[in-house]
């Protein structure tokens, strides 16, 4: 490790969802808050209570854990899963970010604030506009392309001008802009060229120490849900509109005669509740479907399958960056990916060797995969090995974090340079 001067700079972290949440985003920011913090940055998060994980009511207000101090404002929970709730939620905690930052303490030197919720990039422009603060943006969603691709929205509704008008103005007073994949980079510069040189890709990650490969046979979930004695194909995470959860059904439905074959569904979204439907309606007997699972049970529910799968639909591929891939990565499974020709979600599989992938639509060619894996258990183990290969050598903190620390202008903290292999991650602590 190259020593370090005394570091100054305090970093604050805005986001709407954090651990216990289950929340991808909250635990991403989880993990890089931690990070940062074990290079000797004076770390702080800004969030709110529990939104998903609105039940575990005995967190704290506020908290040193993982060496980050963490601040969480109060949060409102009636009707959590309707849409003008959330949007009340995000705006009374966007409310909240104002009052609470006026105080040059909790700003800190350099803010750094997530996508969710929308218009939060709005709290740096504010403090800059008044106080010359800087921050810098994690765009996880490009949003409200999103919402136009998806055909939620009109592109040439108000709402979706006011909000490019917001990104506009957000951006261009930003000190740097990080997206997680290259297409999500040009679709940026594609819209806003002159931010081409603020933004940064930096992929997502999985904790290698905290997920790691384990048979089935030894996987207390595995065997609590019945799952050690068949082949399981697990889609686990967020199966919301992005997401190709049509092929996935008709693919299961496909399957219903093989015995042997058992679908595991764990997670929420709109997807989510076509499967509960079919399930119920009797349409699915070969499938289970659970809810989110808390953070310490990933390293076993992700582990007990044999296949995993992602997906997303055609025409967001360059708008969205699906974060379960790491973590499947990291449990050392095989991944079938569902994806466009172009999508980038194909270039991790090809490189890792560790799966394969299928157009959109092509759900009989997912089945065929899915019976030809389960008959050679041989490649099955091969093409696992693959993928936590691939994630040790590209998808971890360890990789991402020196290019945090460029992109948050933060490399001259340091005395002498520091390559990528002197950057150690911290070792993984217990969500509080």
């Amino acid at each position: 490790m190259a020593e370090k001067k005394h570091v100054k700079t305090s970093i604050s972290i805005i986001t709407q969802f954090y651990p216990p949440d289950y929340a991808a985003t909250g635990q991403f920011v989880y993990d890089l808050a931690g990070a940062l913090a074990h290079e000797g940055f004076e770390v702080s998060v800004f969030t709110g209570m529990p939104g998903y994980a609105f039940n575990q009511t005995d967190v704290k207000h506020e908290e040193l854990d993982n060496g980050v101090f963490v601040r969480r404002t109060g949060s409102i929970h009636l009707m959590s899963k309707r849409i003008r709730n959330k949007i009340f939620g995000s705006v009374l905690f966007l409310a909240r970010c104002v009052i609470k930052f006026l105080s040059k303490d909790i700003r800190g030197s350099h803010l750094v604030l997530t996508s969710a919720p929308p218009f939060l990039g709005l709290i740096g422009w504010f403090y800059n506009k008044v106080f010359g603060h800087t921050y810098s943006c994690i765009i996880y969603d490009i949003y409200p392309e999103v919402a136009v691709r998806l055909q939620v929205v009109a592109h040439n509704h108000w709402v979706i001008k006011f909000w490019e008008f917001v990104n506009h103005k957000v951006w261009d007073r930003s000190e740097s802009l990080i997206v997680l994949s290259e297409p999500m980079k040009q679709l940026l510069i594609k819209k806003h060229k002159h931010l081409a040189d603020k933004i940064h890709v930096i992929h997502s990650w999985a904790d290698p120490k905290f997920i790691t490969p384990l048979a089935k046979s030894e996987n207390w979930f595995a065997k609590q849900h019945g799952l050690t004695d068949c082949f399981v194909v697990l889609y686990s995470g967020n199966l919301g509109r992005c997401h190709d959860s049509k092929t996935i059904l008709k693919c299961a439905q496909l399957l219903i005669g093989h015995i042997d074959i058992k679908f595991v569904f764990i997670g929420n979204g709109v997807g989510s509740h076509m499967i509960k439907q079919a399930i119920a309606s009797g349409q699915l007997p070969n499938a289970l479907q659970l809810p989110y699972q808390d953070r310490e049970v990933l390293p076993y529910s992700l582990t007990a399958c044999d296949l995993s799968l992602v997906s997303i639909l055609p025409n967001v591929g360059d708008t969205i960056a699906p974060s379960k891939m790491y973590g499947m990565l990291a449990a050392g499974k095989p991944v079938a990916a569902i994806c466009p020709t172009d999508n980038y979600l194909r270039e991790i599989v090809d490189e890792g060797n560790c799966g394969a992938c299928f157009e959109n639509g092509d759900a009989q060619g997912l089945a065929d995969y899915i019976c030809w894996l389960a008959s050679n258990p041989q490649f099955q183990d091969k093409l696992g090995k693959n993928a936590r290969k691939l994630l040790e050598r590209h998808y971890t903190i360890d990789q991402a974090i020196p290019k945090y620390i460029d992109a948050l202008g933060l490399r001259d903290q340091f005395t002498t340079p520091i390559e990528e292999n002197q950057i150690s991650f911290y070792k993984t602590e217990k969500v509080v």
